[in-house]
């Protein structure tokens, strides 16, 4: 649809005679009108007939306008159509109703849209842009309802908004908070070591501090390269699952500092016994291994480790002042 334009006219023909025209009809055969004739004829008309000639604002000027963006010469030529073409008004009304309350105009009006498709109604009775102006009379009596609504459920979102932002700043400040006072606990442990013990979930890949009853510290972890059951025997690539001791510590292993977990323990011998295989041994809880801890926490993305329980080496360090031999070391599924 080209600019406001709803419906269409194919164009009228308007006829007209041109002055050349003119002087040549009022000539009589044999009689030829003289140069000085003729213009004493034309010139009267031309003089008189000025303000004649100036053109009637057309839909398409009106249109174009409107698909400017100028929104308000757009109504002022479908004004002029109006006054000047009465046999067109209806057509122009309608246009100027849908000008009004066009979305992108600014100085949409909607009480100005309204009376134009009313004028239709009213003052066009057999206009075949009535049925049309009656549908657009009811839209447009709807729409200021939705408007309002639609503003004042803005209003709320943007109040909502900004409590949400109230919020997460407290939240935020919460947070700060909780962690200074973890940081406060924590070194306060690290001054006056009180671990219980240390508790290892395997599926979660998860591993706890526990002091007195409660989580000090936790730490992702990555495990044996098949780390589902409980090792049985040398060279399985499984974590052992089960209750230990740390009963030696090495701070110059390959892997940053490891701890020894006093794997295998009776029962883990008893297994392997059955089965015919050695149970194995040498599992630590150690860092990342030497010269590659640029790696950090993308470590425990994946399980990599022989067997044991791997974490970064700044937690390994933590770990290693914490947990002195003798600390319980409980490995669950």
């Amino acid at each position: 649809m080209r600019g406001p334009e709803i419906f269409r006219r194919g164009p009228s023909a308007e006829s007209g005679r041109s002055l050349a025209d003119t002087a040549t009809k009022q000539s009589r055969p044999g009689k030829r009108l003289s140069f000085f004739r003729i213009g004493i004829l034309v010139t009267p008309m031309l003089m008189a007939g000025c303000g004649h000639l100036q053109s009637k604002p057309t839909f398409e000027e009106a249109n174009d306008l409107f698909n400017q963006g100028s929104y308000q010469a757009s109504l002022s030529k479908y004004e002029q159509i109006v006054d000047q073409q009465p046999a067109a008004g209806d057509r122009a009304l309608f246009e100027m109703g849908i000008v009004y309350s066009y979305p992108k105009n600014e100085r949409k009006d909607y009480q100005k849209s309204l009376e134009c498709f009313q004028r239709v109604i009213k003052d066009y009775p057999g206009s075949h842009y009535r049925q049309n102006s009656q549908t657009m009379a009811s839209y447009i009596n709807t729409v200021p309802v939705k408007d309002a609504t639609i503003a004042t459920q803005q209003t709320r979102i943007e109040a909502l908004q900004r409590e949400l932002t109230g919020k997460e700043d407290e939240i935020a400040a919460l947070r700060g908070k909780i962690e200074a006072l973890e940081k406060n606990v924590f070194a306060y442990a690290i001054r006056k070591p009180s671990l219980d013990k240390i508790l290892i979930e395997k599926q979660a890949r998860r591993m706890m501090l526990i002091s007195k009853g409660a989580v000090l510290k936790t730490y992702r972890i990555a495990l044996g390269g098949d780390p589902i059951g409980p090792k049985e025997r040398q060279g399985d690539n499984k974590t052992p699952e089960g209750a230990y001791t740390i009963d030696a510590r090495n701070r110059d292993s390959r892997y940053h500092r490891a701890l020894h977990i006093s794997y295998p323990n009776e029962r883990d011998r008893k297994r392997a016994r059955e089965l015919g295989v050695s149970p194995g041994g040498n599992i630590m809880i150690h860092g990342i291994k030497n010269g590659f801890s640029w790696v950090g926490d993308a470590h425990a993305g994946v399980d990599w480790t022989k067997g044991c329980i791997a974490v970064t080496d700044e937690e390994i360090e933590e770990i290693d002042t914490l947990a002195p031999n003798g600390t319980i070391v409980e490995i669950r599924p």
